[in-house]
């Protein structure tokens, strides 16, 4: 199939636009929207170099990238009128007391937010509390208990000490009395130096190599000692002379440096660890690539959002933050995560590269540095087109084809929820949506500009997902599976959370049609 290649300048980015012949207008201006970051409601403009004004549609001209187009918001089409403003007002007020009411105690409210979240999975899902399957040996039979929670080999056990959680009674958590951040961190250290001693068994390690792995299963203790397995089943410990005391440390760290935030927050470390350490092994990258590349890879993923605040770059830009002053509006949060990560590792007992030479240390730092920043969606179609012009002669011994390799391995990792499950990926979705519009409604308070694609009046959760996959998801996993075929599999459930979210875009759309489907 013919395809067309537009280049465009939006925002003072340079995009690249790409679609074939069957595409509609429709599609097309979706396309240049999902670019612009607006949604359906902004109005855009293109412009050619000369200045013509240009329609957006499916016969655009193809342009040379030495002359692209200019993409420009031109206007909303919302229109306020009175009764507008008075909803707005009301908004603003309900804003404002919202606000007031977190001021008092914000860290206390996340905590029970988050205890509360992590005690109504238990409750839906308890038959996970005894698959971890940890043993000492082959005929000891062990049972570790964590505050309420009992595991054993032989099946679950469930005991909830006190009342049951009451909104309106005392707040309870399932750990007990409701906890501090800092005795919290306290929990999950000794819980996990407890375990850490502990063999994982063979049946949930290979499961931990396939997209399937439900993070919503485990506790944090739980993942930090399944992140040890990693290091140890890829020969790291070994291969790099770890201690394994320096290891549970760096492991800590990096736990206690993400915030309890709804989406970017040590879970999802995790997950995007999780997914890039079975994409090692499904694509078999241990034969191809050496173990330092490997390393740089595990580790970028682990530390990617380090200290991530739960506002993205364009707030951090726009609030003329610490982060966007430090770093001159440059991907701030990523250099931000970067920054976190090596601090963590210049602590002595946390150095779990201090017995490599300066040589091998500058790779690591060097390449870690590389696939992090890569993470900023703002340089997505940049990195996406380099390796789609290599991915047909693509060496495994041309260091600069690697280097691209690592940054796309990194960044489908980051944003791979879509290939799990629908029962995994889909609260993910509501966490990212949380966060947005925490984000959206900061931005109204402050009189910044609202994020389009973050603004809880305008966007819904299907129309949020249609988009993203369409000109995100599905492109930068469909070059990735040219290179390696054996992922064909996992653009399966990316596929059918389009078909998925599409129809409920439709649905809410055509309401008369949803009662025709349930009828």
């Amino acid at each position: 199939m013919t395809t067309k290649i537009i280049y465009f300048v939006v925002n003072g980015r340079e995009e690249t636009a790409e679609f074939g012949q069957d595409c509609s207008d429709t599609e097309v201006k979706e396309l240049f929207r999902a670019a612009a970051e607006v949604g359906p409601e902004h109005i855009l403009k293109l412009f050619s170099p000369d200045g013509r004004l240009l329609k957006i549609s499916a016969s655009l001209q193809p342009n040379h990238k030495n002359s692209p187009y200019t993409l420009q918001l031109a206007s909303d089409t919302c229109v306020v009128v009175p009764a507008q403003l008075g909803a707005m007002e009301t908004r603003l007020q309900q804003l404002e007391h919202r606000v007031m009411e977190l001021s008092q105690s914000p860290e206390l409210l996340q905590d029970l937010d988050r205890e509360v979240e992590g005690f109504k999975r238990k409750l839906q899902s308890v038959e996970h509390l005894s698959w971890m399957g940890l043993f000492r040996d082959n005929t000891e039979k062990f049972i570790h208990k964590t505050g309420p929670r009992l595991m054993s080999v032989h099946g679950p056990l469930l005991s909830v000490h006190g009342p049951p959680l009451n909104v309106h009674g005392p707040l309870l958590s399932v750990h007990g009395p409701l906890m501090s951040v800092h005795e919290e961190r306290q929990r999950v250290r000794t819980t996990f130096l407890n375990m850490s001693s502990l063999q994982v068994s063979e049946e949930v390690r290979e499961h931990l190599k396939t997209p399937m792995f439900d993070n919503w299963q485990w506790e944090e203790p739980e993942m930090l000692v399944l992140l040890q397995t990693m290091f140890v089943d890829l020969d790291f410990v070994s291969e790099f002379q770890m201690e394994t005391r320096v290891l549970q440390n760096f492991l800590l760290e990096v736990y206690s440096h993400y915030n309890n935030i709804p989406f970017h927050n040590f879970q999802h470390c995790f997950c995007v660890t999780q997914m890039m350490y079975g994409l090692i092994w499904l694509t078999d990258l241990r034969t191809k690539l050496g173990r330092t590349e490997l390393l740089i890879m595990l580790t970028s993923a682990l530390c990617h959002d380090l200290d991530h605040p739960g506002y993205n770059n364009v707030y951090q830009i726009n609030a003329q933050t610490h982060l966007a002053l430090r770093y001159n509006d440059i991907s701030p949060l990523e250099n931000h995560h970067c920054a976190v990560a090596f601090s963590i590792i210049s602590k002595p007992d946390c150095n779990i590269l201090k017995n490599l030479s300066c040589e091998q240390y500058k790779q690591i730092r060097a390449g870690m540095i590389k696939c992090i920043l890569a993470t900023d969606m703002a340089r997505h179609n940049e990195i996406l087109n380099k390796f789609r012009s290599i991915q047909p002669t693509f060496d495994f011994n041309n260091k600069e084809h690697k280097d691209v390799l690592m940054k796309i391995m990194v960044k489908v990792s980051d944003i791979s929820n879509e290939a799990r499950p629908m029962s995994v990926a889909e609260p993910w979705l509501d966490c990212l949506l949380q966060e947005f519009f925490n984000q959206s409604d900061t931005e109204k308070l402050r009189g910044l500009p609202v994020t389009p694609f973050m603004d809880r009046d305008k966007v819904s959760k299907p129309s949020s997902q249609t988009n993203f996959i369409k000109f995100v998801l599905l492109p930068l996993f469909t070059e990735l599976t040219k290179l390696f075929p054996c992922l064909e599999h996992i653009l399966e459930p990316v596929r059918r959370a389009l078909d998925y979210y599409g129809e409920l875009e439709r649905n809410a759309s055509n309401p008369h049609n949803s009662m025709q489907t349930k009828t």
